[in-house]
């Protein structure tokens, strides 16, 4: 048991030191070389020299005890910067997903409602262009023929660009999540909202630590946005943190959507090769192609029932 909770302990502190400390520390050096420098001098090193010098000769940092109190005070400091972009980062990652976009308080709900609208008519005209080359090619098919399938590729790539399914979130991340329930409903009439906490409890532990692991990935790419934000105020002292949190923005946005992507794929791999199995534990034992009678027999299973009614009032 001491062995474990040393363990533990080592890894929490590592998490510790490369989640919060180590970028917040990071950030603390850059604003203050941001505030050191300025707008005029950006790149003057030896200006930043000199400023890191004076404040190494000064009284209080000369003594052991003034020395141990400035590293505890940039530790603490650090870590609650990083804690600060975690918290924002979770901000992110909920508006990038946007499951919840129709409860967000105005003026947001109406931004979302119209950026929604706005891609859900986009993809209704590539979608209807992609099934246009679809049904060309079925046609040239029909007739012997061997149609260029490059046009209606680029057709398809051009939906997905927008959205893999029908538009209902506001962003493409959002869409791509949704997707894996839009498909798993239509194809097997499975709800993922009401099978997942039960079928997670089933899966092999190397599929369950691929998932983990890709949420993670997810999470931590929002956070990259996250720090763009709290890079941004800085450009009111130096012009240089513009392209700091430039790079951040666009790291987290590539990051992001390949994380969402990864983390979509998964979700959606790991229900249809695994469904079976839960069906099985629940004993339904399905045989053959999974039908959607099974998937709304499963469903129905899976599904808890609604409180009972309230008895009538009294009118006495």
């Amino acid at each position: 048991m001491g062995v474990l909770l040393s363990q533990l302990g080592t890894k929490l502190a590592e998490r510790w030191l490369s989640l919060l400390v180590l970028p917040g520390a990071l950030y603390l050096a850059v604003a203050a070389t941001a505030h050191t420098l300025g707008h005029t001098h950006p790149f003057e090193l030896p200006r930043l020299t000199h400023q890191i010098t004076t404040w190494a000769r000064h009284p209080a940092t000369s003594t052991v005890g003034g020395q141990v109190v400035l590293l505890a005070a940039i530790l603490a400091g650090a870590a609650a910067t990083g804690l600060a972009a975690q918290a924002l980062g979770s901000l992110t990652e909920r508006l990038c997903l946007a499951a919840d976009w129709p409860t967000w308080p105005p003026p947001l709900r109406q931004l979302a409602a119209k950026q929604t609208a706005r891609r859900h008519g986009r993809w209704t005209e590539a979608a209807r262009t992609w099934h246009h080359h679809r049904e060309q090619d079925a046609q040239a098919l029909a007739r012997g023929q061997r149609p260029d399938p490059v046009t209606r590729h680029a057709a398809e790539r051009a939906v997905t660009r927008i959205a893999p399914e029908k538009p209902e979130r506001p962003t493409w991340s959002g869409d791509r999540i949704n997707a894996v329930a839009v498909r798993l409903d239509r194809d097997h009439h499975l709800v993922l909202a009401t099978l997942w906490p039960h079928l997670w409890l089933i899966l092999p532990e190397e599929v369950r630590t691929q998932i983990t692991t890709a949420r993670q990935n997810l999470t931590r790419a929002t956070a990259l946005t996250a720090w763009a934000l709290l890079y941004l105020p800085l450009t009111v002292w130096w012009w240089p943190a513009a392209l700091i949190t430039a790079t951040l923005t666009l790291t987290g946005w590539v990051r992001t959507r390949t994380a969402t992507d990864t983390y979509a794929l998964l979700l959606e791999a790991s229900t249809r090769l695994h469904i079976r199995d839960l069906a099985d534990h629940l004993g339904l034992d399905p045989t053959g192609r999974l039908a959607p009678e099974t998937g709304d027999t499963l469903t129905h299973h899976l599904t808890p029932t609604p409180p009972p009614i309230p008895p009538p009032r009294n009118t006495g």
